[in-house]
């Protein structure tokens, strides 16, 4: 018992009271187990054993007892007590290890533990905030690692900060952060061996403590956590590489890591979960302007809000700016902070700053210029582009380069968060970006290079829109086109179906392409990819942007000089103004077109301004005209050789024959159309002439015969994707199945017409409710309405 008390007294108060480091407290506990021992006429207690008593690591307690780690607070008090330690030996204890954390508080420690404070006015990103604590929940299966990526500017440092410190209460052990500097002004990205080293000092490894290699100041660091809680979140991260060797070896700590690099090695390689940061939505924008300004402020003046989302795209670092000059002059109108956003016409100038973190040139910059050469001058010329988004084969020769060639470059793009890959191998850049991009491409690439490289865009277009053509109607007009430049891979497209699905795609950036071209000079080829799309554009139905397309194009012919290329815009022209009931209109452009077209000795051109002007013709019930326009028609074609126009003219006769109420003859003409235009395969002469033949026997009262006719035309409309002349031969089997009796079946016909005029807004959509609100057909009219005459189309 003696002997025991005078133990006790080695650890007195006093004694205790002077510890003011780890290795100071790691030497009483030394001395507590010895003592234990001692007391138990038993071998100190061995780390293993200890593990086992605790359900900590034995690797753990080896450095609470070296001194490398200071205990938690929780352990600590369970250590203590295994170790035999009187209740007041306990308290004196407790109080000596919150000294010691103090004093390396005070001593200069990087306070890693503690998150920096989160950022002011967040709003909601309901959604990722809810994947967050799906996927880094430590009481859950969650995902060791999530990677959180997006754009310069997009929120996602204020949205991981935001989560931790509203999730800090799940990790027991607390939460340790560290900004990785990837992309920052202020130096170089941290160094994964300064990152390890600063991390075990946060975990309270002293400095003389630390293993003499890399390898194992990592193999230590894993070893502290593996019975730890904590969430580890890395910052701005530059590439896997600097973050794989900061992630924890197991247990159930979890890391969440930042970058504007989609950090790919880490998901594949190491499991970890991907949270891609898109932009916020225009409410979210509001509401972070609302945070900021004050809801009384926006509700002032809502339109000056709205053009201040719009103009910063709903990019968080860009609204954040804009809100910090309106906050600065809380006397300024919203709409004059909205004026000079107008100013700008979308460039970054009301975005700058002498602070480069809320500049957001600067902050882009830091992003370009961690690209490679080549795929900065990727980047550069995708400014160049006209659409919304570009595919791979056109940003391949865009560059001058092969698509194999292009694929790694728009990859590290992607990856660098430049671009996004929306849809497999299509790329879009945000509006901000395309103009730093614009900006970076004005000052690195000559003229000249910048006017190259529009010009193999637009041969690109060119050439595989009028592959795409020929896919839809082999028989049409040929185009003569130059072939094709260095460096452009125009794309392969297989069938009428792969045609048509691309040109529903380009779509929109194959508008945005003409006006380009014209913008650059380059008068010939806006002349040639109009002609080259006008066929699509009637068959989608597209009138008010074919107008626009010709109208531009119209500028650049008259610019060339060049009959051969005004004559078929100007007849372009003309049918559009027909199918908008621009009746006159339509005539001045079709007259100026074939006196061009006989300018330049072109029978085939001249054929199809007959067509046309007969087509106006029927519209006006001059059915003697129709007859003379097809005939002449004809006569245009045999001279020209060619078969497609002559079945074509044959079947126009016979339906100017049907619209005179010479029936018989009418189905002689569509017969031998059929024949000659199914024996050369002429799909889409062959579905007019299949219509004709149906208002042919529907007039001779052949209702069963007609019916098997309009469903043939429909078959091969639909599947050559013409709605408009698959809706008019809808409405002729309409007419038909009224006519024989099913008036159900009628109106379920009529009904499908009007769904597809209503989705072209084409004027003929009254006629087809007239007959759905009456369920018969248009009195006074042959089954079907004239409008349907010819069934030629631009170009063709």
């Amino acid at each position: 018992m003696l002997d025991y008390a005078i133990r006790v007294v080695e650890l007195s108060r006093r004694v205790i009271a002077d510890v003011a480091t780890v290795e100071g407290l790691a030497a009483v506990l030394r001395q507590l187990r010895r003592r234990e021992a001692r007391r138990e006429g038993a071998n100190p207690l061995t780390y293993r054993e200890l593990a086992a008593k605790t359900g900590w690591s034995h690797g753990i307690i080896g450095e609470y007892f070296a001194g490398r780690v200071l205990p938690p607070t929780d352990r600590f008090d369970v250590l203590v007590r295994l170790l035999g330690a009187t209740p007041a030996e306990q308290g004196w204890l407790a109080t000596a290890r919150d000294v010691v954390e103090e004093h390396r508080r005070a001593g200069g420690g990087r306070a890693l533990g503690r998150l920096p404070p989160a950022v002011p006015g967040f709003v909601a990103r309901a959604e990722p905030l809810a994947t967050l604590d799906r996927l880094v929940d430590p009481a859950a299966d969650g995902a060791p690692v999530v990677t959180v990526s997006g754009m310069a500017g997009v929120g996602k440092t204020a949205l991981v900060l935001h989560w931790a410190h509203r999730a800090a209460g799940r990790f027991r052990d607390g939460q340790l952060y560290l900004n990785l500097r990837g992309f920052d002004p202020a130096g170089a990205p941290v160094a994964p061996d300064e990152a390890v080293r600063t991390l075990l000092d946060a975990l309270g490894v002293p400095l003389q403590r630390l293993p003499p290699t890399v390898d194992a100041q990592i193999a230590l660091y894993r070893n502290l956590l593996v019975d730890r809680c904590m969430l580890l979140v890395f910052d701005n991260a530059r590439d896997a590489g600097q973050v794989r060797p900061l992630l924890p070896g197991g247990g159930s700590s979890r890391t969440l890591v930042t970058s504007r690099d989609r950090l790919a090695g880490l998901v594949s390689l190491d499991g970890a979960q991907p949270v891609r940061l898109d932009l916020l939505t225009v409410e979210e924008s509001r509401e972070l302007l609302a945070a900021r300004l004050g809801s009384a402020r926006l509700f002032a003046e809502p339109r000056a809000v709205d053009e201040a989302v719009a103009a910063c795209s709903r990019l968080p670092l860009a609204l954040a700016i804009v809100a910090g000059r309106a906050a600065l002059n809380p006397g300024f109108p919203l709409d004059a902070l909205a004026g000079e956003l107008r100013a700008a016409r979308g460039g970054l100038e009301p975005f700058s700053g002498t602070d480069p973190s809320s500049d957001v040139r600067a902050v882009f910059s830091w992003s370009y210029r961690s690209l490679s050469t080549a795929a900065a001058q990727m980047f550069r010329l995708l400014a160049l582009h006209p659409g919304p988004d570009v595919g791979g084969p056109a940003a391949a020769s865009l560059a001058g380069v092969s698509p194999a060639g292009a694929r790694p470059l728009l990859r590290e793009l992607t990856d660098a968060t430049l671009t996004s890959e929306h849809r497999p191998d299509r790329y879009a850049c945000h509006d901000l970006l395309r103009a730093y991009a614009a900006e970076m491409a004005a000052m690195v690439d000559s003229d000249a290079d910048r006017h190259a490289a529009v010009g193999r865009l637009l041969d690109h277009y060119l050439h595989t829109a009028h592959t795409a053509d020929l896919r839809l109607d082999p028989h049409r007009d040929p185009i003569p086109l130059p072939p094709a430049g260095s460096g452009i891979t125009p794309e392969p497209l297989a069938d009428h179906e792969a045609a048509l699905a691309w040109l529903d795609t380009e779509f929109p950036v194959l508008l945005a392409a003409i006006p380009l071209a014209v913008a650059e000079n380059f008068d010939r080829q806006a002349c040639l990819l109009v002609r080259t799309l006008a066929h699509f554009l009637e068959r989608r139905g597209h009138w008010t942007r074919w107008v626009a397309a010709h109208q531009v194009a119209l500028v650049a012919a008259r610019r060339l000089g060049d009959p051969a290329e005004e004559a078929p815009i100007r007849r372009s022209l003309g049918r559009v103004n027909v199918h908008l009931g621009r009746s006159d209109e339509a005539v001045t452009h079709l007259t100026a077109s074939l006196d061009l077209y006989r300018e330049v000795g072109d029978s085939n051109g001249q054929g199809r301004i007959e067509f046309d002007l007969g087509w106006v013709a029927a519209r006006q019930e001059r059915y003697d005209d129709v007859l003379r326009h097809s005939r002449t028609a004809l006569e245009h074609f045999i001279v020209a050789g060619n078969r497609s126009g002559q079945g074509r003219a044959y079947n126009n006769i016979g339906l100017s024959l049907t619209l005179q109420g010479r029936h018989v003859e009418a189905v002689g003409y569509c017969r031998r159309a059929l024949d000659l235009l199914q024996a050369i395969d002429d799909r889409y002469g062959a579905a007019g002439s299949w219509d004709s033949l149906g208002r042919a026997q529907h007039q001779l009262g052949r209702y069963r015969e007609a019916a098997d006719s309009y469903v043939r035309a429909d078959g091969l409309w639909r599947a050559l994707g013409n709605r408009f002349q698959q809706g008019e031969s809808l409405v002729g089997l309409g007419d038909t199945q009224a006519a024989a009796g099913d008036l159900d079946g009628a109106a379920r016909t009529w009904q499908r017409a009007l769904d597809i005029f209503h989705q072209l807004d084409h004027p003929d959509a009254e006629a087809v409710r007239g007959r759905l609100v009456l369920r018969l057909p248009e009195q006074g009219r042959p089954s079907g309405g004239s409008s349907r005459y010819p069934t030629d189309a631009p170009d063709s």
